[in-house]
């Protein structure tokens, strides 16, 4: 199904994202783990992509295995990093040839050790050129892009961020999926200023459980997301990692409760290639 058509039915669209293992082993377990989130019927899979070749193959050979597994659509990240437009479009025929049916369009963050991104010769700078590159030469894939509730971490300004992602639309993106948040009311103001904007396309709440302290603080130092500090409060209460881990179920199944309650398109869950976290929040959500 087209990406935009599966938006615009009156279900409310869910999505696993995942990420590609460095070991046979990994991709087994992974497998493993498709099998079990699939019984939550989702709408289609997405899957990170290293840069510089680190996991492209790796991608590819997932998205293949997948869909053969479990016949679901399937969605590959590709990032500007490292890629002249040639490489890009091999990337993408590649992806057409193993059954890929959306693509993720992102700038992607600088290579380690660099502090700023750089396009390499005959690359792109920005997500909106790689849009463009997709919809206009590969118009068969659907095209998600990122926006950013808290803003992203490289971008001068609130207003300059959502300039890029009004861009990324204009260029042809199907549907906007959001970096995690654990604050809802961060998401709300966001998709009010999109919509002021003129972005009228579908924005998809992107939700990451926390599986533990120590787990959520790295993260969300990476991105810059926000801990709320009632959320903080309640995980430094114990140094249980159990414990710690239902406080994410609890908080995450809340949050989404009240997603669905405020008429999001969908739900996006970032679910680190396991099911355990994924299983208690939906089976306490039911259908969606």
């Amino acid at each position: 199904m087209k990406l935009s058509d599966l938006y615009s039915s009156e279900k409310c669209i869910l999505s696993f994202e995942l990420f590609p293992p460095k070991t046979d082993a990994g991709v087994t377990d992974l497998l493993q783990s498709v099998q079990a989130l699939n019984a939550h019927r989702p709408d289609f899979y997405t899957c990170t992509y290293g840069a510089g070749g680190s996991t492209r193959d790796r991608t590819l050979s997932i998205a293949e295995q997948v869909k053969m597994d479990v016949r679901v659509p399937f969605a590959s990240h590709l990032t500007c990093v490292g890629s002249t437009r040639e490489q890009l479009r091999s990337y993408l025929r590649s992806a057409k040839e193993k059954g890929v049916d959306y693509i993720v369009a992102l700038r992607g963050d600088p290579p380690k050790g660099e502090s700023s991104f750089q396009a390499v010769a005959g690359g792109l700078r920005y997500a909106n050129e790689l849009v463009a590159l997709i919809r206009e030469e590969f118009p068969e894939f659907g095209i998600l892009v990122a926006g950013y509730p808290e803003v992203h971490q490289e971008a001068p300004s609130a207003e300059a961020d959502l300039e890029n992602l009004v861009r990324k639309v204009a260029a042809g993106a199907d549907a906007v999926v959001t970096q995690l948040f654990y604050d809802n009311e961060d998401f709300y103001r966001f998709r009010d200023r999109c919509i002021a904007a003129g972005i009228n396309v579908p924005i998809v709440p992107g939700i990451l459980p926390v599986l533990s302290l120590g787990q959520v603080q790295r993260i969300t130092s990476l991105c810059k997301a926000r801990l709320p500090a009632n959320l903080l409060s309640r995980l430094q209460e114990s140094d249980d990692q159990q414990k710690q881990f239902e406080i994410g179920v609890d908080h995450a199944t809340e949050q989404i409760q009240d997603l669905i309650a405020n008429g999001v398109p969908g739900v996006h869950l970032y679910v680190l290639n396991k099911a355990s976290a994924t299983d208690q929040i939906l089976a306490r959500i039911g259908e969606f």
